[in-house]
């Protein structure tokens, strides 16, 4: 469900609402049902689905066929105030959201799909985690992992993902580049279902210009990354210019970026396909999907938010339920 006190619920009641998803797999809402009350009550929206409480679960998951509500009951419905960061509602985004994880790890679930938490409020909670991709990460014990934002316009993988500017030449490296083209070849394979090609952005202005700008990042650890890449046989080409590598002529060339940090390859992915990027978490033993925008506290409860990134990851974590991404 994500943070209560954003567009996570009423994002979750439209797609309870949805009877043509409905029809192409089971959606349990891992929430609070009272949460979901109150929105619908505001909104004047329906609520017609089956409730679930946390002693049913293991039981009830077994022969579900119908759209459900999975109560959690982690926090007081009454205490939120609709777009206010609460340590209350990250705590219990960060509750519903583990809670999901392990569920999926131990078979009860086939995938899970985020809506989005706040990291202020994920930090009021005492939780340290910087987002999604970190806490599955720690959950999930995963070997390595990436994020990768998708649509149909241009897919970007990431390097490093939430931390500052300041430190992204230090934590960059060729094996944690390789790790993420690799995993990145795997899922464009599985997606587009045919060899993907990849090109690699360069970290520093005009890829560094051979050592001119920059501390050789490009020399020292990208290139390497790349050499290696292609001798395991996956098609790649870079590091482009960052400021070049998005042109109409490369984006029709590429299946997936690999870019260096986080706004690198947001923002003109978020330029391009805001209402339809997906954002899929690569090397889970779990298939994690999520919106690719965040909580909107400025329209929250209001019936404005937009469901299209919702949907479209679902439609591919429904994609990828039977894959190992």
């Amino acid at each position: 469900m994500g943070d209560p006190a954003g567009v996570g619920p009423e994002l979750c009641l439209r797609l309870l609402a949805d009877r043509e998803m409905s029809e192409r797999c089971v959606p349990v809402i891992f929430g609070d049902a009272a949460v979901l009350d109150r929105v619908a009550t505001q909104l004047h929206w329906p609520l017609e689905a089956r409730r679930i409480s946390r002693a049913e679960w293991p039981n009830a998951c077994r022969e579900l066929a119908e759209p459900a509500v999975l109560d959690l009951k982690c926090v007081d419905a009454a205490a939120i105030v609709p777009g206010k960061v609460a340590g209350i509602c990250g705590q219990a985004a960060f509750d519903c959201f583990t809670f999901a994880i392990d569920e999926a790890l131990a078979g009860r679930v086939d995938a899970i799909t985020t809506a989005p938490l706040n990291k202020e409020a994920l930090h009021a909670a005492g939780q340290p985690f910087p987002g999604h991709t970190e806490i599955l990460e720690a959950r999930t014990k995963a070997e390595r992992s990436c994020m990768m934002l998708t649509s149909e316009q241009i897919t970007c993988s990431l390097v490093t993902v939430h931390i500052g500017l300041r430190d992204v030449p230090t934590l960059l490296t060729t094996q944690g580049i390789l790790d993420t083209i690799e995993l990145s070849a795997a899922a464009m394979q599985r997606i587009r279902g045919r060899k993907p090609r990849l090109l690699v952005c360069g970290l520093n202005p005009h890829a560094g210009e051979h050592g001119l700008f920059g501390d050789r990042e490009e020399e020292r650890v990208i290139i390497p990354a790349i050499e290696a890449a292609r001798r395991k046989g996956i098609d790649i080409d870079g590091p482009l210019p960052p400021d070049t590598a998005f042109l109409p002529k490369y984006r029709k060339a590429c299946d997936c970026y690999i870019c260096m940090y986080h706004d690198q390859g947001l923002i003109p992915l978020k330029a391009l396909a805001f209402d339809e990027g997906v954002n899929v978490t690569l090397g889970l033993p779990i298939v994690r999907t999520s919106v690719d925008h965040g909580t909107a506290f400025d329209i929250a409860w209001q019936g404005k938010a937009d469901v299209s990134s919702l949907k479209h990851a679902v439609d591919l974590a429904i994609r990828l339920a039977s894959t190992d991404v």
